[in-house]
C-alpha cells in the first residue's frame, strides 16, 4: 500500500516533469516501485526517453524494463502498435525470454485475441504453474469478457494455490456481492479480516453483508463488526455508527424485546446516535433534522 508520502513524492516529481524541470527517468522509476499505472503519463515520458539514443543508452540494464513499463502503459492506452513495437524490441534481446511471452500474451488480450491469449497462458503456465500474474490475467480477460462465473472459475483456482493473498479473497468477495452471493462474500470477507485484521474497511464491509443477509444471528455479528469499525476509526465512521443503530433496531424487532443484550444494546445505540448528532452538528448542521427523523424511524431516540 502507498503511503501518504510516497504519494506526495511521486504527485511532486509528476508535476516536477511536465513542467520540463528534468526527472523523467526519476519518475518512471518511481510509478515502477509503487505498482502505480499512470499510463498515460508513464506512455508519454517513457516514450520521451525511449525515443531518445542518447538518453536511452544512458539508462544500461534498465533499458528494457523501461521498454516492458511502456509497452504496458500502451495498452492500457490502446495504443497497440506501440506496445507491439515495445515487444519486438525485448523479443529481440530476449528470444527465449517467458516474461517477453507473457507480455505477448497481454499484447493478445489487448487486440482481443481471446483464445490466442488463452492458449500463449496455458502454454506458460505449464512451464510455470506459480506464476501468479499470468493466473491474474487469466482473472481479467474473463472478466473483460464478461464472464463473471469464468472469473470466479479463475479466482478459486487462484486461491487454491495462493490462500494467503488477501487482495484475490477482496476481489472474489466482490464478484460474489455483483450476483448477490452475499454467503460466499461473507466467506470471503472472513479471510481477509484474518489476513488483515486492522483494517475497518474490511470490518464495515463483512458487516455490511451480514446485515443483508439478515436473520437474528448474523445481525448480531454484524452489529460487533460494525461496533469494531468504529474502535479501529476512533468513533469516527458514519456509516459503522448508522449500522450499529439499524442493528439494533433489526434486533429489537427480531427478538421483540425479549433480548438479553438489551442493556447492552441500548447504551451502544445511545453512543451511536449522539456521535452521529455531533457529527452532524459539525460537518452538516442543515442536515440534522432529517437525522432525528432517520434515527426516530428506526426507535433510536437520543
Amino acid at each position: 500500500m502507498v503511503t501518504k508520502t510516497e504519494e506526495s513524492e511521486l504527485n511532486n516529481l509528476e508535476i516536477q516533469v511536465d513542467n520540463g524541470g528534468g526527472g523523467a527517468w526519476e519518475y518512471l522509476s518511481l510509478v515502477r516501485k509503487l505498482k502505480q499505472r499512470r499510463s498515460g503519463k508513464v506512455l508519454k515520458h517513457g516514450l520521451s526517453i525511449l525515443n531518445d539514443s542518447k538518453l536511452r543508452s544512458n539508462l544500461g540494464p534498465e533499458e528494457w524494463s523501461l521498454y516492458e513499463q511502456v509497452a504496458v502503459a500502451a495498452m492500457d492506452c490502446q495504443c497497440v502498435d506501440v506496445a507491439q513495437d515495445c515487444a519486438k524490441v525485448l523479443r529481440k534481446r530476449f528470444p527465449e525470454s517467458k516474461r517477453v511471452g507473457r507480455l505477448e500474451a497481454m499484447l493478445l488480450e489487448a487486440k482481443g485475441s481471446w483464445e490466442m491469449a488463452e492458449k500463449a497462458y496455458t502454454s506458460l503456465l505449464e512451464d510455470n504453474p506459480l506464476d501468479q500474474t499470468i493466473h491474474k490475467r487469466r482473472v481479467a480477460m474473463a472478466k473483460a469478457q464478461g464472464n463473471i462465473s469464468g472469473a470466479i472459475e479463475w479466482l478459486n483456482k487462484y486461491l487454491e494455490i495462493f490462500m494467503a493473498d488477501h487482495d484475490a479473497w477482496r476481489e472474489l468477495a466482490e464478484v460474489y456481492l455483483s450476483l448477490q452471493m452475499y454467503k460466499q462474500a461473507a466467506f470471503c470477507y472472513e479471510e481477509v479480516i484474518l489476513a488483515q485484521p486492522t483494517v475497518p474497511l474490511y470490518h464495515l464491509a463483512y458487516a455490511d453483508v451480514l446485515y443483508t443477509l439478515g436473520g437474528l444471528e448474523n445481525v448480531q455479528t454484524a452489529k460487533k463488526y460494525y461496533a469494531s469499525a468504529i474502535d479501529l476509526t476512533g468513533g469516527k465512521n458514519t456509516r459503522a455508527l448508522f449500522g450499529i443503530c439499524l442493528c439494533t433496531s433489526a434486533i429489537a424487532q427480531l427478538t421483540k424485546g425479549k433480548n438479553k443484550e438489551d442493556k447492552e444494546g441500548s447504551q451502544l445505540q445511545s453512543l451511536a446516535t449522539k456521535a452521529l448528532e455531533k457529527d452532524y452538528k459539525q460537518r452538516a448542521p442543515d442536515m440534522l433534522p432529517q437525522l432525528t427523523t432517520a434515527l426516530k424511524s428506526l426507535t433510536v431516540s437520543s
